[in-house]
């Protein structure tokens, strides 16, 4: 029996739009450079001038808010 696993990108009903691209982009970077907790994260997220939907600054409220919309 071979292992079996799904691709992420397979799960996709569509494609990501811009938004969701340069957030995945802004995540990645900010593990790439350690950050391990919310609060970094959220920091990361600020320091790296992608707003929030809302336009405001991130909180961790707002990007649990967020990461739950988009898993939806």
């Amino acid at each position: 029996m071979s292992d079996r696993y799904l691709e992420p990108h397979q799960a996709r009903q569509r494609p990501a739009t811009t938004y969701e691209d340069l957030l995945g982009d802004a995540l990645e970077r900010a593990f790439a450079g350690g950050v391990q907790d919310l609060p970094g994260l959220v920091q990361a997220l600020n320091d790296s001038g992608l707003a929030s939907p809302s336009g405001k600054a991130w909180t961790e409220e707002i990007y649990r808010q967020e990461i739950a919309a988009l898993e939806a």
